[in-house]
């Protein structure tokens, strides 16, 4: 009965254990809600993202690519393209082609845009 009662109460540890563990991890893997983060690249469209076609400066090749997709941030610093959200879309024409910040909050690699402006 000893022995029995042992292993339940170990059993019941190591569940209660995994539980909380579990649970933690969960927490900690959620992204913080309403943070808003600024950051710095080009406006840019979907279909070039990083690079532009040669022969064509970056504002046209934006304007013209956009027209049949969406606008996007490309950091091409750390090679990564985030993609705009509808608010993104209706500010980012005027800075087609150039370095911009972009503040919103960011999800993944979407950002839902508060501000766009023209960085140095």
């Amino acid at each position: 009965m000893r022995k029995l009662t042992t292993r339940l109460l170990i059993a019941s540890f190591v569940i209660t254990l995994a539980i909380t563990s579990s649970t933690t991890l969960a927490q900690k893997s959620k992204r913080t809600p309403g943070v808003e983060k600024t950051l710095t690249g080009y406006i840019s469209d979907a279909s070039c993202g990083l690079k532009h076609m040669e022969g064509m400066n970056e504002k046209d090749c934006t304007l013209m690519c956009a027209r049949n997709g969406k606008f996007v941030l490309a950091d091409r610093d750390k090679k990564v393209v985030y993609q705009l959200d509808d608010a993104g879309q209706k500010k980012a024409p005027e800075f087609a082609g150039q370095k911009v910040k972009v503040t919103g909050r960011l999800s993944g690699k979407r950002i839902r845009v508060t501000a766009i402006e023209a960085a140095s």
